[in-house]
């Protein structure tokens, strides 16, 4: 599977943007893809997910602010934010999930500044 991530930018402090990812390959074997981000001296951290069922999860601190989407057949997944915060500048990553492996695509950074 290989994964091409961009959308990312620099945006006001309560600005949106709209991230996606398209995946290619064997993407019929994909049961659930995410979107991680790494802040700068920080350890990558889960933002949200969704798995082959529709359902979605994510981190406490994005509720309510970012929706996670995909295409049906796995080829691409969005990731909606909103009321964006500094605190979300960070460089995102999709992955995609397998039963036997994990695949990465480049990050795409976003800057939450005035």
């Amino acid at each position: 599977v290989q994964l091409q991530a961009c959308g990312g930018g620099l945006v006001e402090p309560g600005g949106s943007l709209r991230l996606s990812c398209a995946a290619s390959g064997s993407i019929f074997s994909i049961t659930q893809m995410n979107w991680y981000r790494q802040a700068p001296g920080k350890q990558r951290e889960l933002v949200a997910s969704i798995i082959t069922d529709g359902t979605t999860n994510y981190a406490e601190s994005v509720k309510g602010r970012f929706t996670i989407s995909r295409n049906p057949n796995w080829n691409a997944i969005y990731l909606q934010m909103n009321s964006l915060k500094p605190e979300d500048t960070a460089v995102y990553y999709c992955n995609a999930a397998t039963q036997r492996y994990d695949f990465w695509g480049q990050g795409t950074e976003v800057t939450v500044s005035s």
